[in-house]
């Protein structure tokens, strides 16, 4: 049964949503987790990250970076105005937010050169093995699996934790004045935009998510979005362990040439 979920609180407020969402949430806690506080955004706040790392961390993630406005289309075209409350307000939304993403791109660029990683390297270089996966589930999942399922786990799950890890990292001083100081503020521009002070994009998403799905969807249902979710954490935490494991492979086969 899908009636319509009306939130009875704040937008930026967890309890201001179903049972079944708030204990969606919370099984993917742990998940979360792992990327928000992972080691890559200790060793660029506290100014001690390598090029090596920073290169690999940069050319690795270029895709989900450049391709993201293309799995919000993908979303985009599942939508049928006028079908229901939740495809209104996905259409409404995934309009709107594809143009704000078409700068983002670019901005990456902007902090891959300022970092000392060249523009060509992030545009055209290999990216370490497994770090594309990401970008890959987030392409499969907005293409094949229900509007919903994209929404969680692109828009909610993808941009959420991204906006805490950013926040960590603009907030670093040491990490601002690792940076070149000549073109500093164009360098931290991506950081600064997806910092989550203010960024209500993922509760949005979820309040769209909680729309399509209702306020009794099958248990099934919600156990499939979970694993979503999940997975998109999964996948995230998965490359940064992938951007370190290759720096260390390449130095360990350095030093036996």
């Amino acid at each position: 049964m899908n009636t319509n979920t009306v939130r009875t609180g704040s937008l930026t407020e967890l309890s201001s949503y179903p049972k079944w969402a708030r204990d969606m949430v919370e099984a993917c806690e742990p998940a979360r987790r792992s990327v928000r506080d992972h080691v890559m955004w200790d060793m660029m706040s506290d100014g001690s990250i390598d090029l090596q790392t920073m290169h690999n961390f940069m050319v690795g993630t270029w895709s989900l970076i450049e391709r993201f406005p293309s799995f919000m289309a993908l979303s985009l075209l599942k939508t049928r105005y006028g079908r229901s409350a939740g495809d209104n307000m996905a259409r409404r939304w995934l309009v709107r937010n594809i143009r704000v993403e078409q700068n983002h791109a670019e901005y990456w660029l902007d902090w891959a050169e300022g970092a000392g990683v060249p523009r060509e390297d992030v545009l055209d270089g290999m990216p370490p093995r497994g770090t594309q996966t990401a970008a890959d589930w987030c392409h499969d999942v907005c293409g094949r699996d229900s509007l919903a399922a994209g929404i969680a786990a692109t828009n909610y799950a993808i941009e959420g934790v991204t906006g805490e890890w950013s926040q960590k990292v603009y907030d670093s001083v040491a990490y601002a004045n690792s940076l070149p100081e000549a073109g500093r503020k164009a360098t931290l521009r991506w950081l600064q935009l997806h910092a989550a002070y203010d960024d209500t994009h993922p509760w949005e998403a979820l309040e769209i998510v909680c729309t399509l799905m209702g306020s009794q969807p099958a248990p099934e249902e919600v156990e499939h979005v979970r694993e979503c979710i999940e997975r998109s954490y999964v996948s995230l935490h998965y490359g940064l362990e992938r951007c370190l494991m290759q720096h260390t492979v390449g130095a360990v086969e350095e030093q036996a040439a």
